[in-house]
């Protein structure tokens, strides 16, 4: 008896451990990143739930509320979910979840699988850790490997790279739809805040979309203006960004530079970002 007892209790543990939603801390990874989150995924009737911060931060997608209501979009896609409710609304269409969205310590989980690949991206499990691709980020037909990014100061200067094909398409996407008039170069512009004089404008950082093979296939650099104390530079505009792929100058509004800044700071924060080079004293 205690033999058969014994070998039911193994294959019990054999059955548990070896199922794909057994591991209430299932790792996850983005685009080859592993996502750090204060609060761990966890399994509810065999599906992996995650925080939604994961999804809206990580995969692109913007995120509003209305009530126990939740609505994504991210292109062309919009998808409505509800707190504890079986019903997902997708582009007008209702279907049913295996499991309902719930709230837990504050925080609203939601199905990974379902949410991601709806979204365009594939998911795997393998080994206690799910992994998530997304959708490609291409250029004129050019797969997108990484954003560089190069600040300089007055002494040094870093560069970073950014990886996660979600992040580098918002920040492509705010180049281009936040261009304003073409604009004649300044007169004076330089990398450095400190070598630039009052009405000048200084390269406050410089964004490379680089192919496979590490290839610029599209920069742009933002320079902001050195204010001064006359009239002249009171009237000039605060921000400008360089194409440097076409050559050409072009006004830009404060609230898109700091929304690409936003975007790089949160790709770093969820580990995007690697440092290449650090030459600042």
């Amino acid at each position: 008896m205690k033999k058969l007892l014994s070998g039911i209790l193994l294959v019990m543990i054999l059955i548990i451990t070896s199922s794909p939603t057994y591991a209430a801390t299932t790792q996850i990874k983005i685009d080859g990143v592993t996502i750090v989150s204060d609060v761990n995924p966890e399994s509810r009737s065999n599906r992996t739930m995650v925080p939604l911060r994961v999804i809206s931060e990580n995969l692109g997608a913007n995120v509003k509320w209305a009530d126990s209501q939740i609505t994504l979009t991210k292109n062309d896609m919009k998808v409505i979910l509800k707190l504890n409710s079986n019903k997902v609304v997708k582009n007008g269409k209702t279907e049913q979840l295996n499991v309902k969205p719930y709230m837990k310590k504050n925080r609203t989980f939601v199905p990974m699988r379902f949410i991601a690949e709806t979204f365009g991206s594939n998911v795997d499990y393998k080994n206690g850790t799910v992994t998530v691709d997304t959708k490609p980020f291409v250029i004129d037909g050019v797969k997108i490997k990484a954003m560089q990014y190069e600040y300089h100061m007055t002494m040094g200067g870093v560069i970073q790279q950014m990886k996660g094909n979600s992040y580098n398409e918002a920040i492509y996407n705010t180049f281009i739809e936040n261009k304003g008039s073409k604009v004649e170069a300044p007169s004076d512009y330089t990398w450095s805040f400190s070598t630039t004089i009052p009405g000048g404008y200084y390269k406050s950082g410089q964004y490379d979309f680089l192919d496979q093979e590490g290839n610029s296939v599209e920069r742009f650099d933002i320079y902001s203006l050195v204010r001064g104390f006359d009239e002249k530079s009171s009237s000039q505009p605060k921000i400008l960004i360089h194409d440097a792929t076409e050559n050409q100058w072009y006004l830009f509004s404060e609230a898109a530079s700091k929304s690409i800044g936003q975007l790089f700071d949160r790709a770093s924060m969820n580990g995007f970002v690697t440092v290449i080079s650090n030459t600042v004293v």
